[in-house]
């Protein structure tokens, strides 16, 4: 089902960046990194487990200024600006498994399927902040709330897509316009961009990986949990204590165990989130058409239901990100 492919996608993606947090400060500190991923386990269930929404809220915010470190690095690698014009307006296209993967993988980045259900789910706990607890105080939304929920996700979607386009040139700039295009771990990026880009650019490379992985993994693992307990029909919030959703905080746990075992058991981080991505590309255009179905129904939204323009932006995606699915499946040797 949807759900167990969701929660796998996200596993795999947790055991990957708590992986990476824990390579990246190695680097750092000279501790090994089999040290740092129990810790950072620990401090991820700590968080989930037993701080308010409403704190880790805060936190979030604060933290998603850590990515910034993305667009210094690639100010810090030196490249070629007018390639990279040229590469930004101009598309590459290659008939190959590994360009499509890698185009499937960029996509499913893009528009990962965890966010349909933690984003709905955080409008909900929003809801629930300002006193509206049961079903029926929490239908409907005015044209403020709808204007509020489209900037806060037109803005989100922007500066994510703009570090990722900073992340992708800094790898470029640096890792491939010098060969090292088999980059196995964290560590070993991180030591190809050391004499490439300087110090500087290393550290913030470390750093930012480590900020990237705690806005990461309580999302995934939260996001897993939300949709479990959305399609179960259990009791679930964040704003709850566990004892009152014990089901719900169970599949947080889980996850956080098992991507600590993919780490013990020795799988590359790397590896791990290229796939999870690929996965998420291919799991993505179903629901998108699901979502489309549901928010162009008349007899489900009502008079918010979905202006032709977006249902039809909506199924031109899912065509491309099928396309590239099939193209992958199609290609691969």
């Amino acid at each position: 089902s949807a759900c167990a492919l969701l929660v796998t996608a996200n596993t795999v993606n947790i055991g990957a960046d708590l992986g990476g947090m824990a390579e990246a400060t190695q680097m750092m500190t000279g501790v090994k990194k089999l040290f740092w991923v129990p810790v950072y386990a620990g401090l991820m269930a700590s968080l989930l487990f037993w701080a308010s929404y409403y704190m880790i809220a805060r936190i979030f915010k604060w933290l998603t200024l850590v990515l910034l470190a993305y667009v210094f690095d690639a100010f810090l690698a030196k490249g070629d600006w007018m390639a990279v014009l040229r590469s930004t307006v101009v598309p590459h296209l290659e008939w190959s498994g590994e360009y499509w993967a890698t185009l499937v993988a960029l996509l499913g980045t893009t528009l990962s399927p965890f966010l349909f259900f933690w984003q709905a789910s955080l409008e909900v706990e929003e809801e629930r902040k300002i006193g509206r607890l049961s079903l029926e105080e929490r239908e409907g939304a005015t044209d403020a709330e709808l204007r509020k929920c489209r900037i806060d996700v037109v803005t989100g979607m922007f500066v994510s897509n703009l570090i990722m386009y900073f992340i992708i040139l800094t790898a470029a700039a640096t890792l491939h316009v010098h060969g090292h295009t088999n980059i196995k771990s964290a560590e070993e990026a991180a030591g190809a961009l050391r004499p490439l880009a300087g110090k500087g650019a290393y550290l913030l490379f470390s750093l930012g990986m480590i900020g990237a992985g705690m806005l990461s993994v309580p999302v995934l693992a939260g996001s897993s949990a939300y949709a479990i307990a959305e399609a179960a029909a259990w009791r679930g919030s964040l704003a709850e204590r566990p004892s009152m959703a014990r089901e719900f905080y169970a599949v947080i746990g889980l996850g956080l165990l098992v991507g600590l075992a993919l780490d013990y058991g020795g799988f590359n981080a790397i590896s791990m989130l290229f796939w999870s991505a690929v996965l998420n590309g291919v799991l993505a255009p179903p629901l998108i058409a699901i979502l489309v179905l549901l928010t162009s129904n008349r007899r489900i939204m009502g008079a918010r239901r979905n202006p032709p323009w977006l249902a039809a932006l909506g199924w031109i995606t899912v065509v491309v990100m099928s396309l590239a699915s099939i193209a992958m499946f199609a290609t691969w040797k």
